[in-house]
């Protein structure tokens, strides 16, 4: 389980990030794209992921990790339970969302070697 006082810390720890409403949710933005929201009344956050990566964090629990419902998750958009995911699973999507829209001169400390 990932509380949204934990989301919100892991979201702007990375370089450059901004925390500004979108609608009704919770944005995080680098460089003025979104690579995260947070729908705090459903308990869950939406992601900006590649089809590759979503396809692969999908596959590892598909009750906690699974692509938006319609056209935005064959964009790579992603849901995330967050009653319901781990903290380290949760950090592990949360950077790759971040990478996947940051410039590569923010991601570069923060991808896998």
């Amino acid at each position: 389980m990932i509380s949204l006082a934990t989301a919100r810390k892991l979201a702007l720890a990375f370089e450059g990030v901004e925390e500004k409403p979108h609608f009704e949710k919770i944005a995080f933005r680098v460089k003025n794209k979104i690579f995260a929201t947070i729908d705090v009344k459903a308990a869950k956050v939406v992601l900006k992921l590649s089809e590759i990566d979503q396809s692969v964090f999908s596959d590892n629990d598909s009750s906690v990790v699974y692509p938006v419902p319609g056209a935005w998750g064959q964009q790579g958009w992603t849901m995330v339970e967050m009653k319901k995911v781990r903290k380290d699973l949760f950090t592990d999507v949360l950077t790759t969302a971040y990478c996947t829209v940051a410039p590569a001169r923010l991601t570069s400390k923060y991808r896998k070697q």
